[in-house]
């Protein structure tokens, strides 16, 4: 964080500006940036920025990590410990395991142009895949809207559905699983 001056705290305001603002959820927010209990020493932040303009990011965090009663999202709502998740959000057992990361909060800002939205997925994922395998990572689960197969193979990746669909604040949603690869960047 010392190395990148106030990025961290413009990109939590980005997340603001997307979770709560935009979309309206129901999520942890303090003096206007959203945060909340996954936001640890154990997390990785991917952030996209242009001249120090937030463009998009995704927050990472290994299955291993455990912060007081906390894990991570997916392993926590299985557990109960999320009362606006499921606890049936994943198919099998949660998995704490090194090689196992989970993405959240993956956003794109309206800062980005349409004729942009599509290249600067591409770049987020690939950076969030990059960020994993650099960590030891081999398999990303995360939560993406119902609709991600289409925004999948637009970027030109594959994912494994791990979970029924679910609705989070009016949106449908999905677990899934994408294998974790280096890209050249």
């Amino acid at each position: 964080m010392h190395e990148h001056g106030t990025l961290l705290t413009r990109y939590l305001e980005a997340r603001k500006s997307i979770f709560i603002d935009k979309f309206d959820w129901s999520v942890s927010e303090a003096d206007g940036m959203e945060f909340d209990q996954y936001d640890t020493p154990f997390a990785r932040w991917v952030i996209l920025h242009q001249f120090g303009q937030i463009l998009g990011g995704v927050r990472m965090l290994p299955t291993t990590a455990k912060c007081g009663i906390y894990s991570y999202m997916l392993r926590d709502a299985q557990l109960g410990l999320l009362e606006d998740l499921p606890t049936d959000i994943l198919f099998f057992p949660a998995p704490v395991e090194h090689n196992v990361w989970e993405a959240t909060r993956f956003f794109i800002t309206d800062a980005v142009p349409a004729t942009e939205r599509l290249k600067v997925q591409a770049l987020l994922f690939r950076s969030m895949s990059q960020t994993a395998v650099e960590n030891g990572g081999s398999y990303i689960l995360g939560v993406v809207p119902a609709i991600w197969s289409r925004w999948a193979r637009r970027i030109g990746v594959s994912a494994t559905p791990i979970g029924t669909r679910f609705s989070i604040d009016g949106t449908s949603s999905q677990s899934v699983l994408f294998e974790a690869r280096n890209f050249t960047l």
